[in-house]
């Protein structure tokens, strides 16, 4: 039963689903026992929310605020998510609370919830759409954490201050700021589009220039890493099944059942993640090892280090 109703079937069909697969034994199964089980996922739900992250370190977050189609006089609440990967390389929820609009009041009471159930040191950067109250929440509660702003969501933006006949050329140069091997080159790169539009077109110079250093922060952790931090693809990959099922509840669901059905379907997806590709970089960001251009910067006292693990090895 709960796996026919996360994969679409509505309760008024489930009668009908089960008595097709398991014939007329079926029939005392009705939609009432669906209803209970949504109320069971609620349970599960908050007991999730509340549990220990004191043995918890994630290097990276990615965080987004998710909307769906609930009912009209709940239209301004979405789901506040936050995605985490650990030393491991393992990628896992950290956050799936509720949440009014995207504003700072909101991140701020899930950051501060993180942090007094244990997750004290917090990541060493955060992946996000520049559009959120999340940003002026997290030096509040986080204040080391560095921010990177998503290609994904900033191309969309400039984008939309430019007519439809030259979006196609400025994806294009835009893509090649993000796709620089180099910070040098991307801040070329970077300047070569800010002086061909800003004449004609200030508002989308102005919407890129205004996130140059968040925009380019990945340049400071590992090359093997940059597929994963430059967007929040992490988020949007994970929902993009989870909208495919809230999409046929067609606006009559209330706020309470969507977040106990999204944490079930968000658990489901992930199982299937995989984990980060070169995850084992992730143990030397967390031993302060800086990287400069996606490589590592030797010094003396990595020097040190690496003449340890050599002997030890040996």
């Amino acid at each position: 039963m709960p796996w026919l109703y996360l994969k679409g079937i509505s309760t008024g069909a489930m009668q009908e689903a089960l008595e097709a697969l398991l014939g007329q034994d079926a029939k005392g199964l009705s939609a009432a026992s669906i209803s209970r089980l949504k109320a069971r996922w609620e349970d599960e739900r908050q007991a999730w929310s509340q549990r220990d992250l004191s043995s918890k370190r994630y290097v990276y977050l990615w965080i987004d605020g998710v909307y769906f189609n609930v009912r009209m006089d709940e239209a301004k609440q979405c789901i506040l998510v936050i995605i985490g990967v650990t030393e491991d390389g393992i990628k896992e929820f950290v956050a799936i609370e509720d949440g009014y609009r995207e504003s700072e009041q909101s991140w701020l009471m899930t950051l501060r919830d993180l942090k007094q159930r244990g997750l004290e040191i917090g990541p060493e950067l955060a992946v996000g759409d520049g559009a959120l109250g999340f940003w002026k929440a997290l030096p509040k509660v986080y204040g080391q954490t560095r921010s990177q702003r998503c290609w994904v969501h900033k191309t969309k933006n400039v984008l939309n201050y430019l007519p439809k006949s030259l979006q196609s050329k400025a994806k294009a140069a835009l893509q090649q700021i993000w796709m620089a091997p180099s910070r040098e080159q991307a801040h070329r790169a970077f300047d070569s589009f800010v002086t061909m539009y800003k004449a004609k077109y200030p508002k989308a110079a102005e919407c890129l220039e205004k996130d140059r250093d968040a925009l380019l922060a990945f340049y400071d952790f590992p090359a093997e890493h940059w597929v994963h931090i430059r967007t929040t693809n992490p988020v949007e990959s994970a929902f993009a099944t989870v909208r495919l099922r809230t999409a046929k509840t067609r606006g009559c669901v209330s706020r309470n059942t969507i977040l106990a059905l999204v944490f079930r379907l968000g658990l489901s997806a992930e199982k299937h993640w995989i984990k980060l590709r070169g995850f084992k970089r992730l143990g030397q960001i967390i031993r302060g090892v800086k990287f400069s251009d996606g490589a590592p910067v030797a010094t003396d006292e990595q020097g040190v280090e690496d003449g340890l693990i050599s002997r030890s090895a040996a």
